[in-house]
Formats: structure tokens, sequence, C-alpha cells
């Protein structure tokens, strides 16, 4: 039995979601070590000049993504599909989620100072962000963060990835659009 096809043919199948170490081992009825061993065997082939993806690891699963030397071949299919583009609204939004999450939708508007609630649902539905339970402010608003979609969407491996704000102050005038009011009245409190 060839392991390092099984492995091959499931992050296949586990498509964007990916697969993580332990996932790995299970289906290939090894340890980690030797999962670990076939991976790395595996990394090198596709980074062989002659394929066009390669296996990366991403919010801590290991899944197929394009080179990034093709970027540009990439961005012409997605471009020219504008269903996949996000707008300046999402964002920012985004951004501000990524941030200071987990935050509500009022939170959101708040900071953005329009309202937030068509832009939240649509990233909800685009799976970038996802609804991490309730806070504990009157009426118990749902509170959201960022998925490992918006972690592969954007490239990241995780959200530590993200440029610091001070980075943000010093490269643009629109840092506001990533510093939470929210994040700094609390710290006051």
């Amino acid at each position: 039995m060839n392991k390092k096809a099984i492995l091959e043919g499931i992050l296949f199948i586990s498509g964007s979601d990916g697969l993580n170490i332990d996932t790995i081992a299970s289906v290939l009825e090894t340890d980690k070590a030797e999962a670990l061993n076939i991976l790395k065997e595996l990394q090198e082939e596709y980074n062989q000049d002659n394929h066009g993806i390669q296996i990366s690891v991403l919010g801590n699963n290991y899944k197929f993504i394009t080179k990034p030397i093709y970027n540009d071949y990439n961005k012409k299919l997605i471009t020219d599909n504008e269903e996949n583009t996000l707008s300046d609204s999402a964002l920012e939004t985004l951004a501000i989620i990524a941030y200071n999450s987990p935050v509500t939708r009022g939170e959101i508007s708040e900071i953005r100072g329009v309202d937030s609630t068509y832009v939240v649902r649509k990233l909800e539905l685009r799976g970038l962000i996802e609804s991490t339970g309730r806070s504990d402010a009157p009426g118990h608003p749902m509170q959201y963060a960022v998925t490992n979609n918006f972690l592969d969407y954007f490239g990241l491996s995780s959200l530590a990835d993200l440029p610091k704000l001070s980075d943000a102050e010093e490269n643009t005038d629109e840092a506001d659009l990533f510093e939470s009011k929210y994040k700094e009245d609390s710290t006051n409190n």
C-alpha cells in the first residue's frame, strides 16, 4: 500500500479545509512521526518546478495551494470572475473582525460608522467569518471571528501573520479603519 499516494488523495479530497497531522496519521494508520515523514516527501515532490501546486500548512491544516510564482495567472482567473472579489466595505469589516475578535455586529457598525448587518451576513455566507457565541452585553448579541477560510483567502498561517497596527499606521493614513475604539475604551475601564 502506497501511503504517499493515499496522503495525496486525502489532501485532494479535503480541498480548502485541509487536514491536521492527527487526522493524517489516523487515516494512514500510522504515528505522527511517520505521517510527517510521508508528508515531507510529498511536499518535496510538489516543490519541483513541474507542479503548479504545493502542500502548505495554513491554520494548522495541511492542504494543496497554488504556488505563489503563478499568482499573476491565478489573478487573471479571479479578476475575470467578479463574484470572487471583496468590496471595500467587506475588506474593512474583515479587518475590524480580524483585529478585534470576538466582536459584535453593533461594535463593527460603531467602528465603521455605518450599519454593517448586510456585509456581516455576506461574509458569513462566504465562510470568511463565523459566529463564536454570544456577548454578555444587553441582548446577548452574536460575536464574530474570522475563519480558516479567511486565513486561506489571504494566505495567512494564523492571525499572528497580520500586519501590526503600528506598521499600518506608518504605511497609511487610513489606519483608523483597523483600530477599534471599542478595544481602546474597554482597556481604560
